[in-house]
C-alpha cells in the first residue's frame, strides 16, 4: 500500500511538472503566432510584445474570470438546497473526505450526463453535474462523479483546465482571424510580398503556423489531459473506497455521450468534463487529440483497483 501511495504523490509531482510545461509552451506558441503574423504583414518584431500582450491578458482572464465564463457557457446554475439536496450532501462527503473547503455547486439543466470542475484554486472552486446525471445515476454512482471532480480540485486540474481552455482558444481564434484576412484578401500583404521575398517567406510560414499552432496546442492539451483522468479516477477510488461505483458511472456517461451530446461545447472546453461530451466514433479512434483516454481502459482500471482492494481487506477474526 505504501508504494501505491508513493506512486500516486509522484503521479501529482508529474502532473505539475507537464503544467509548467504548458503554462509556459502556451503562450511562447501565441506570442511565435504573433511574431509571425506581424512579420507577414510587414510590421517588423511588433507582433511579438502584441502576442506577449494578449498572453498575459488570456491569462488574467482565466484568473479572474476563468469559472464564470465557462459556467455561464455551460448554462449552469447554482443548484438549491430545496431541489438538490442529496447533490449538496454528496458534494459536502467528498469534499471531507478530500480535505478541501466546500466548493459552489452547479446543475447543468441538460438530460446528457456529464459533470465537470472549474475554478483557480480550492477556495473558489466550482462543480457542476447535469440535471440527467442527477436522474440516473444512484447514489453510489453520483459519489464516484463528484470525488473524481473533488479529485481535480485537489490536484489543482482545475487550474490547468482553465487556463488551457482560454489559452487553446485565443490560439484557434487569432490563427483563424489571419487565415480569413488572406483568404478574403490583404492588398498590404500582397504588396509586401511582392517586393521582397523575406516577406514572402514570413506568410508561408505565417500560413502554415496558423494551421499547425492550434493543432500543435491541443495535442498538448490532451496529451496531459489524458493522464489528469487517471489520477483524477485513481482519487475518486481513494475518497470513496468504492472504485465500482466511478466505473458504473463511467459506463452510463458513456453511453449517453453516443446518444445525448452536449451540443454547445466546443473542442477547447472538452476536457473539462469527466467523459468527452462530444465524443464520435471519429473521436474515439484518434487517440492522439483525445483529451480523455478510453472509457472501457478507465473502468477496467477501476475494477482492477477494486480487486486491490479486496485483496488487501483484512482478514476475518475467526470465533
Amino acid at each position: 500500500m505504501s508504494d501505491y501511495r508513493r506512486d500516486f504523490v509522484a503521479e501529482i509531482r508529474s502532473n505539475k511538472r507537464k503544467s509548467m510545461i504548458l503554462f509556459i509552451g502556451l503562450p511562447l506558441l501565441l506570442m511565435a503566432l504573433c511574431w509571425v503574423i506581424g512579420r507577414s504583414y510587414d510590421y517588423g518584431d511588433l507582433g511579438l510584445p502584441i502576442g506577449f500582450i494578449v498572453a498575459v491578458a488570456v491569462m488574467l482572464i482565466a484568473y479572474f474570470l476563468g469559472d464564470d465564463i465557462i459556467l455561464g457557457f455551460t448554462g449552469a446554475r447554482e443548484a438549491t438546497w430545496e431541489t438538490d439536496q442529496t447533490l449538496f450532501n454528496v458534494v459536502d462527503e467528498m469534499r471531507i473526505a478530500a480535505g478541501l473547503p466546500m466548493p459552489r455547486v452547479y446543475v447543468v439543466d441538460s438530460f446528457a450526463l456529464n459533470a465537470f470542475a472549474t475554478g483557480w484554486s480550492p477556495d473558489n472552486a466550482a462543480v457542476a453535474v447535469t440535471r440527467g446525471l442527477l436522474e440516473k445515476l444512484d447514489r453510489d454512482e453520483l459519489q464516484g462523479v463528484v470525488a473524481h471532480e473533488m479529485g481535480h480540485v485537489a490536484n489543482l486540474d482545475i487550474r490547468y483546465m482553465m487556463l488551457v481552455s482560454t489559452m487553446v482558444g485565443a490560439i484557434a481564434l487569432i490563427a483563424d482571424g489571419y487565415r480569413r484576412t488572406l483568404w478574403f484578401g490583404s492588398g498590404r500583404t500582397g504588396r509586401a510580398s511582392s517586393k521582397d521575398s523575406s516577406k514572402a517567406i514570413f506568410l508561408v510560414i505565417g500560413i502554415v503556423l496558423s494551421i499547425l499552432a492550434p493543432i500543435a496546442a491541443l495535442i498538448m492539451q490532451a496529451s496531459i489531459s489524458r493522464k489528469r483522468e487517471y489520477l483524477a479516477d485513481a482519487t475518486s477510488a481513494r475518497l470513496t473506497r468504492n472504485p465500482i461505483g466511478l466505473a458504473s458511472a463511467l459506463a452510463k456517461i458513456e453511453q449517453s455521450a453516443h446518444n445525448n451530446p452536449l451540443p454547445w461545447v466546443n473542442r477547447a472546453t472538452v476536457h473539462l468534463f469527466i467523459i468527452n461530451p462530444l465524443r464520435t466514433d471519429e473521436m474515439k479512434q484518434s487517440l492522439v487529440f483525445s483529451t480523455h483516454p478510453p472509457t472501457k481502459d478507465r473502468i477496467t482500471r477501476l475494477r482492477a483497483m477494486a480487486n486491490m482492494q479486496g485483496e488487501l481487506k483484512p482478514e476475518e477474526p475467526t470465533a
